[in-house]
């Protein structure tokens, strides 16, 4: 888990009457502690909401989607929509709005056109990228805000290359579905004796029934799955715990065996655990 920093952090864009740039920047942020927001309007630009830590819950078009770590969504301009934190948890959220001459066709050549629900692995660099571009921004002192125009369209690319498109309302409903099953996993993720008979029972239905579901909704099996948040839970142990050895970690996250580890380990993230702390 990225834990982002705790202060607001918000800049809005003053856009020059003859700049035609491709894509223009309206305003981008960080949110702590992300407020309930309704907009029966829409917003005036395209919106992108990502979750940093925590959840959230977004309705728009007749949808009802659970926004957590590693997803997001991207609202057309004019599109009502309303967001609030899932209590009691805190909800930290990054955000981009922006217009632009050409945002309209790069995003539709994209294939991304639409109001749209992403996730992602937690390998991607997505979840880096707006503390980065808000970071350049504060250092660089960009007046014309040509190079925040570029990371903004860096950003669209990394999206629609790294972003699992899940837009219709049955994939929806799947991630609602299958949240407490997500919940249970990322406190029991320890425990080497699970299978999938466990965990379909934690949401009482079949072993079939639920690797359909998985399946439909992240393209991978539930154990596939569980077995990525232990890798993702190593690589946090890894990197904030310097005096545990790959050996104690492996078994914390689930492995009975240390060298399967270190194999499905180096297969997930194409290095050893060894190396991956030294390089963070």
């Amino acid at each position: 888990m990225i834990v982002p920093a705790t202060a607001v952090r918000r800049i809005v864009f003053a856009q020059e009457g003859g700049q035609q740039l491709p894509i223009t920047l309206d305003s981008m942020g960080f949110n702590p502690d992300q407020e309930k927001v309704s907009r029966p309007e829409g917003y005036d630009t395209y919106h992108w909401l990502q979750t940093a830590q925590g959840e959230g819950i977004i309705y728009f078009e007749n949808k009802k989607i659970t926004l957590s770590e590693g997803s997001g969504v991207l609202l057309l301009p004019g599109t009502p929509h309303r967001y609030e934190s899932l209590t009691p948890h805190l909800w930290c959220t990054y955000y981009l709005t922006f217009g632009g001459s050409s945002a309209r066709h790069i995003l539709e050549s994209l294939g991304m056109g639409a109001n749209s629900f992403y996730r992602w692995e937690s390998e991607a660099p997505l979840p880096h990228m707006l503390k980065e571009m808000l970071d350049r921004h504060d250092a660089s002192g960009d007046m014309f805000s040509l190079g925040v125009s570029t990371d903004a369209y860096r950003f669209l690319l990394t999206l629609s290359k790294y972003g699992r498109l899940h837009n219709n309302t049955s994939i929806s409903r799947n991630v609602d579905k299958l949240q407490p099953l997500l919940k249970w996993m990322d406190v029991h993720y320890g425990d080497p004796d699970i299978g999938l008979y466990d965990l379909a029972s934690q949401l009482e239905v079949s072993g079939r029934y639920l690797n359909s579901l998985f399946l439909q909704t992240f393209g991978l099996s539930p154990y596939a799955y569980f077995v990525r948040l232990r890798i993702r839970k190593s690589k946090e142990l890894l990197v904030t715990q310097p005096d545990l050895t790959v050996k104690a970690i492996s078994k914390l996250v689930g492995f009975r065996d240390v060298s399967h580890f270190v194999a499905t380990f180096r297969k997930q993230s194409a290095t050893t655990p060894e190396q991956f702390r030294k390089l963070h």
